[in-house]
């Protein structure tokens, strides 16, 4: 990514700010947009705050008018759009706001892009769209390919799959060079607390309960947030305008599961009379929860020379240890309210 102007949307959130970080180690120029609601957080861009590489803006993909004047300000080789309302219990709760970002916010952003690329956009620009392998729904064998047909069942899962659409749309109809990632569930340093990985190392350092969905076999794909931004960077820089491209680990594993390694670990990093994963309790299911996802890889393992690097058992451990040498920033994060809640006492995974 030498030398590359990118303007990158969402870029304060947890995918979007590994990124930018990744981003600028590797030579470019970033600008990161981002509306900073409540899992948008400056600190995650703490280390590049003072680099000259890197200019904040706070705005929303939403404003057509803010979003063409930083492309015509900037003049960007590349946008990558992070931007996006991402939690599916969120959307069952309240699916509008996920309605006028994932869909009215992409199209926003569409247009503007549309005109930068009609009026001197530079030779090479690429828009590129980080979407999810919760477009594909519940898949009871096999895995998705990238043609597979799109059965999201969550409201959440239906607006990226309509910001996919328009995406696409944009690229057979105008011709805008554009391409969509679509990644299988992250996890790593600096991931909101309301999600499951996360959820559950915090509430078992506290000693609360660690909730799961009914049985906790519903089967989630794993991949370090640092493989999938790898993935990112490849097909940003190398592939081919007008593809999809699946992003996963082939590491599937239950939530129950999960829970337990992440248990092990945490018991063996931070030891306990009481074993952490007696602290599982199981809930109420989740309206219409999907049982598993898998993802077909070979598009991006075959022509872009990608595969992940770290290992799930590898991955726990650093997140596990990352979690515990950065009480500061997640005890501030946890302790926030919204809704009425404090994180980390509801019943809330993602995927």
């Amino acid at each position: 990514m030498k030398d590359l102007i990118i303007l990158v949307t969402g870029g304060a959130g947890f995918v979007g700010s590994e990124f930018v970080r990744r981003a600028i180690a590797g030579g470019a120029r970033v600008i990161t947009l981002d509306a900073l609601t409540y899992a948008g957080d400056l600190s995650t861009l703490e280390s590049v705050a003072e680099n000259a590489a890197h200019r904040f803006v706070h705005g929303s993909i939403n404003d057509r008018k803010l979003v063409a004047t930083l492309l015509v300000e900037h003049k960007p080789q590349a946008i990558v759009n992070f931007a996006a309302e991402s939690h599916v219990d969120r959307s069952i709760d309240g699916p509008g706001a996920f309605v006028e970002t994932n869909i009215t916010g992409v199209f926003e952003l569409l247009e503007a892009t549309r005109s930068y690329c009609e009026n001197g956009a530079p030779d090479g620009f690429r828009f590129l769209q980080i979407s999810t392998d919760e477009v594909y729904g519940s898949v009871s064998n096999g895995t998705s390919h990238e043609e597979s047909l799109l059965a999201p069942n969550s409201p959440y899962a239906a607006s990226k799959a309509a910001a996919d659409h328009l995406v696409r749309s944009y690229c057979q109809t105008y011709g805008l060079p554009a391409l969509i990632t679509r990644s299988s569930n992250n996890f790593g340093p600096f991931q909101f607390p309301e999600k499951l990985i996360p959820l559950m190392i915090l509430n078992a350092l506290a000693f609360e309960p660690l909730p799961i969905y009914g049985d906790g076999e519903q089967v989630r794909e794993w991949i370090h947030v640092t493989d999938n931004c790898a993935a990112i960077e490849a097909v940003l820089t190398r592939g081919t305008p007008g593809l999809i491209y699946n992003v996963g680990s082939g590491s599937g594993i239950p939530n129950i599961e999960i829970t337990k390694q992440l248990c092990a670990v945490i018991d063996r990093l931070q030891p306990s009379p009481k074993p952490r994963a007696s602290l599982i309790t199981h809930v109420e299911d989740r309206l219409g929860h999907d049982r598993r996802y898998a993802l077909d890889t070979k598009l991006i393992t075959g022509t872009l020379d990608w595969s992940p690097d770290i290992a799930i058992e590898d991955g726990l451990e650093q997140t596990v240890a990352w979690y515990l040498e950065n009480e500061d920033w997640w005890q501030t994060i946890r302790t926030k309210r919204y809704g009425g809640e404090r994180l980390g006492l509801a019943a809330q995974t993602t995927g």
